[in-house]
């Protein structure tokens, strides 16, 4: 799994020569066997439309650059299935991301939900990138609880210890209180935040509001952007 998620960063990392951004964004995308075709094709449209927006793009030009990833997992991450790194600023390189997310294919295993190991493979892509972002931010969606590997709340540790924010998606239509796990389970970090999608019809209003909420600057009580780790501290944490 890790090298999956690895081997989708070479066509930034390559050089490994750091690049700047205001914000490194991973989208994790639930495609579980709970999760069918309409439902996944509701989950891409809406993300595309989401960041097609004028409030999105204009929010994008504002940022010294945000750069963004999105991968589909069930039991696990396939690289095959993963829109590798791009650097948004521009409209053109907003729609172009857009497009990607609306023209890929699904991972058809269909499998079961391990939330855990996405977001551990989530956070092994931005420790592992050519990226040095003010923000380190992973949105995850799912339409239930992890049902196999390691627990989300395994990760905890090293994404608290990256400065990771861990922000999540919950999609109420099979599972009670989903959106309560998620609150107590999944989320964590600076600012994190549950964006609640009422079933797959309410996905794209849900993942518009959520962008919205990562892509504003957040400061701190100074006025001040809140202090990221050092790449030091970053690659010092465990895999």
């Amino acid at each position: 799994m890790a090298a999956c998620a690895l081997s989708a960063l070479q066509p930034i990392a390559g050089s490994r020569a750091k690049t700047p951004v205001s914000i490194e964004l991973v989208l994790a995308v639930d495609t579980s066997r709970s999760v069918d075709d309409a439902e996944f094709a509701l989950q891409m449209r809406g993300i595309a439309w989401a960041f097609r927006t004028p409030e999105i793009v204009a929010l994008i030009g504002q940022r010294r650059g945000v750069a963004v990833t999105l991968f589909q997992w069930s039991s696990e991450v396939d690289a095959r299935f993963v829109i590798p790194w791009r650097i948004l600023q521009g409209p053109a390189s907003v729609h172009d991301f857009a497009d990607r997310v609306e023209g890929a294919r699904r991972e058809p295993s269909l499998r079961f939900t391990a939330m855990g190991r996405a977001i551990n493979a989530a956070i092994a892509m931005i420790a592992d990138n050519a990226l040095d972002g003010q923000e380190l931010k992973i949105d995850i969606s799912a339409d239930g609880r992890s049902n196999t590997g390691p627990a989300p709340n395994d990760a905890w540790r090293r994404a608290n210890a990256l400065g990771i924010a861990i922000n999540g998606l919950p999609i109420l239509v099979d599972t009670y209180n989903l959106d309560t796990y998620f609150r107590e389970t999944v989320i964590t970090g600076p600012g994190a935040f549950v964006e609640i999608a009422n079933d797959y019809n309410d996905f794209a209003r849900a993942f518009l509001r959520k962008l919205r909420r990562e892509l504003t600057p957040v400061v701190s009580r100074k006025d001040q952007a809140p202090e990221k780790p050092s790449l030091a501290e970053r690659r010092a944490v465990e895999p």
